[in-house]
């Protein structure tokens, strides 16, 4: 199992009488950011050092207990070591530290003590000639009993960097596109607001496809910012992205394609934010609501091309090339759900990117052709990754 290790000891450098990590992060307390992504690489346990538990601090934790995990607030090593599991793989992440589910996926495959480091980074501790200590690190419980033998006076977060270092941890390197995603320890809410809004957009652009990444973040780069400065709701910008994709549906259902699918690209990019904006807020309902929402409003955009066209041509080729898109993209995003995907493979929001220019140029069933020999190629792709890991 995998277990968390976050601290909450130091004080915010521009906030009298507040923490580092209850600094605020796009609506929410960086200790919750960070459990967070703990959480979405696997998470089942957290717990949280602290020197003293201040109201902030207390809510925080209060917030992330009802999310179905156990979370510890402790003060020492032992009583860490007694809240942890003792065969629990531990994922640390340092106080103030601000980083990308990337960077902590990577360290839950991790199974062996393995610590994050980086050429530069002043605010954290050097631990060799060309390698500072980057913010995290996957440790064993083992490391925190040696700790707890030491006196009592050491330094938790110190001690254990050293001994884990002693220990002959692995060394990974911080990817060199991290910094520009946001990663990095901060302490204080102006730096620590900047940070947040460059990893708010990593969660878009480190997914593994290739229309969030190319398309969806840079869009994000631009819009969210702000909207996360005037505090837009998630729900607002999901109702805004349901309205246009009716506008877009109803175009289409008027035989006005091309126009029709530009409101549905740009409803899918809406309703991307609100996502992104729900999981940082810990709205997980509206989050699952808008997760089966794009799906759904792309498959209405590809059936009603597919009738309009087949009403227009007189011929049920056009109709029949549009189930048999959703048919096989269902299939292809249920298999995909159990590998490993591709940057190139099919996701929802990619149909009607595809389908636009055809429509354009007046070629409707030309690209549901393609549409649906792109969810067949996925879904082949998938299919052939499982088999290979089956048999390996």
């Amino acid at each position: 199992m995998l277990a968390g290790l976050l601290f909450a000891t130091n004080e915010a450098s521009d906030r009298r009488d507040s923490l580092a990590a209850t600094l605020p992060i796009g609506g929410v307390t960086l200790v919750e950011f960070q459990a967070r992504l703990l959480i979405a690489a696997g998470v089942t346990q957290i717990v949280v050092v602290v020197a003293r538990l201040t109201p902030e601090l207390l809510g925080a934790i209060n917030r992330l207990a009802r999310r179905g995990i156990a979370v510890d607030a402790v003060r020492s090593p032992a009583e860490a070591l007694a809240r942890l599991h003792p065969l629990a793989r531990i994922i640390w992440l340092a106080d103030g530290l601000v980083t990308t589910g990337a960077v902590v996926a990577a360290l839950a495959r991790c199974d062996h003590d393995t610590v994050l480091v980086s050429r530069d980074g002043a605010e954290l501790e050097r631990i060799g000639p060309d390698a500072i200590w980057a913010g995290a690190a996957a440790i064993d419980p083992q490391r925190i009993a040696e700790v707890g033998k030491l006196p009592a006076d050491y330094d938790f977060a110190s001690s254990l960097l050293r001994v884990t270092v002693q220990r002959g941890a692995e060394m990974m390197p911080l990817p060199d596109t991290a910094a520009r995603e946001g990663h990095g320890v901060q302490r204080d809410s102006r730096a620590l607001a900047a940070k947040g809004k460059a990893a708010l957009v990593s969660a878009l652009s480190g997914r593994r496809n290739w229309v969030d990444r190319y398309l969806i973040a840079p869009l994000a780069r631009l819009a969210l910012p702000p909207l996360i400065e005037r505090g837009v709701p998630a729900i607002a910008l999901g109702m805004a992205g349901a309205v246009l994709g009716l506008a877009g549906l109803g175009a289409e259902a008027l035989r006005y394609g091309a126009a029709g699918l530009i409101c549905v690209i740009f409803a899918l990019a809406l309703l991307s934010f609100a996502e992104v904006l729900a999981w940082l807020r810990d709205e997980r309902r509206l989050g699952e609501l808008l997760r089966w929402t794009m799906p759904g409003v792309t498959a209405a955009a590809v059936l009603l091309l597919g009738s309009a066209k087949g009403a227009a041509e007189g011929s049920a080729s056009a109709p029949l090339l549009a189930l048999a898109t959703i048919v096989a993209a269902a299939l292809a995003e249920r298999a995909a759900g159990m590998a490993e995907r591709r940057l190139w493979w099919a996701v929802p929001a990619a149909y009607p990117l595809v389908l636009l220019p055809a429509s354009t140029l007046g070629q409707g069933t030309t690209g549901l052709a393609l549409t649906a020999a792109y969810a067949v190629i996925t879904l082949a792709a998938a299919i052939e990754q499982l088999r290979g890991r089956i048999k390996g």
